[in-house]
């Protein structure tokens, strides 16, 4: 196992890392590599900034005197990029695809609050997509695990041998009792990449997205699960304490466009699917549970 990086309460700096994430990597990775289980550690991460001040704003989360539940990956977002562009990690950072993510909150964490934050690269798994693997991160506060997060990554890298099949045929989609449109701007991606730090060419321009086989730039899918988490926010039911958050990202966001916030509510657990303006396919879904 690789010794873990440690920062103080300073996170890399991101610009040498895209610059890192630029050159290729030597050869094409093969379909039996073993991802070494890279880490790294922030000491003291600072949750109040002017950054989150954007962050609200881009997002619409409403001004309160704890963090968005959302606002800890932004934080670890640079040790993230840091494992991403090791020189020992095998595959390269702009064919990475962002499946799922699921945040646990255990309590509220203050603005302000100190938080150390642990991330490491781990539960690889070979599926007939690719390589699949986790990046998982951890918030502590006063020696207390507060928040958690696992976020699903895939480089794309289907089976040679994989018999050519019919595409199946996507289940029904189900619709619920509540919906409310929002408008997703053309500027939305450089916006969020400011704050975040997560400048791929796919957010930022339609041109730059073309590159990479994209009409038009595509939303980041943490923006809109953050966005859709800041409108769920401010709906009658929604209950304080821990929680649970998670999201399966679907397709695509193209920018400009309009996107319909669909959810239904039960007593503990609230489902919710972020549709196209037609409301007939879904850009990601998922569920909301408290304990």
């Amino acid at each position: 196992m690789a010794d873990t990086l440690v920062y103080k309460d300073t996170p890399p700096a991101l610009l040498p890392l895209y610059g890192r994430a630029l050159l290729s990597k030597k050869s094409t990775p093969d379909a039996d590599i073993t991802l070494p289980r890279l880490a790294a550690t922030l000491l003291c991460a600072h949750t109040a900034s002017e950054d989150l001040r954007h962050y609200r704003r881009t997002c619409e989360f409403r001004p309160s005197s704890h963090v968005p539940i959302t606002w800890p990956h932004i934080l670890a977002f640079p040790l993230h990029l840091k494992l991403l562009t090791e020189k020992a990690f095998p595959l390269p950072l702009l064919g990475l695809v962002h499946l799922r993510n699921s945040i646990t909150q255990h309590r509220p964490i203050g603005v302000g609050e100190a938080l150390k934050l642990d991330v490491c690269v781990s539960h690889q798994e070979r599926t007939s997509r690719g390589i699949e693997f986790s990046m998982i991160t951890n918030a502590s506060s006063a020696g207390k695990v507060v928040w958690e997060e696992t976020s699903t990554m895939l480089f794309r890298q289907p089976e040679k041998h994989t018999e050519q099949t019919t595409k199946a045929t996507p289940p029904t989609l189900e619709r619920y009792p509540n919906t409310k449109e929002f408008e997703a701007p053309e500027s939305i991606g450089r916006q969020y990449a400011k704050i975040s730090g997560d400048r791929n060419p796919i957010h930022m321009h339609a041109l730059s997205a073309r590159a990479f086989g994209f009409p038009r730039a595509i939303a980041h899918g943490m923006w809109s699960k953050a966005k859709a988490l800041a409108v769920l926010e401010q709906q009658n039911g929604w209950q304080s304490g821990p929680v649970s958050v998670s999201c399966q990202f679907k397709k695509p966001l193209f920018l400009p466009g309009t996107a319909q916030l669909n959810w239904q509510t039960e007593k503990n657990r609230w489902d919710y699917q972020l549709l196209n303006a037609r409301g007939d396919a879904p850009h990601l879904s998922g569920r909301i549970e408290w304990r």
